[in-house]
């Protein structure tokens, strides 16, 4: 079970749009990710910290937000998270996702993310995204 203080550390960390720092600090060094119901990713944190940074490259502007409550029971974690990137070509792509997390002690083992592939597809900056025009009628 994470403590409330590395849990805490975590979260500020990536709210500050340190991601690639987030997983060196708090993903064990097998850890897995995984994308919604995808096959979870092969090669642990060093596969994942080349992932992120490689995402992070590609953007101008980021901005992260965790919407709480954040929900824990035992090694369990869910976290709501609200991310804005902007990207180099100026398109935005604005995602919501729920994150399912196993800890052992302070570090995450396991991730899964939730969300609507939909919300990957980028759109020109000021323009709705493509999940609101879908809901139109």
């Amino acid at each position: 079970m994470p403590t409330p203080a590395a849990l805490e550390r975590f979260i500020a960390t990536v709210e500050s749009n340190a991601h690639d720092r987030a997983i060196d600090e708090f993903y064990a060094e097998h850890a897995t990710m995984q994308e919604n119901q995808s096959a979870p990713r092969a090669g642990g944190k060093a596969a994942h910290l080349a992932r992120e940074r490689g995402v992070m490259a590609r953007a101008k502007a980021m901005s992260t937000e965790c919407i709480r409550p954040v929900l824990v029971h035992g090694d369990t974690v869910v976290i709501r998270w609200i991310f804005q990137f902007e990207w180099l070509d100026g398109t935005v792509t604005r995602m919501e996702e729920l994150a399912y997390q196993r800890w052992s002690g302070d570090q995450i083992v396991s991730e899964t993310f939730f969300y609507d592939p939909a919300q990957r597809t980028p759109v020109a900056k000021g323009s709705a995204d493509p999940a609101s025009k879908a809901a139109a009628p």
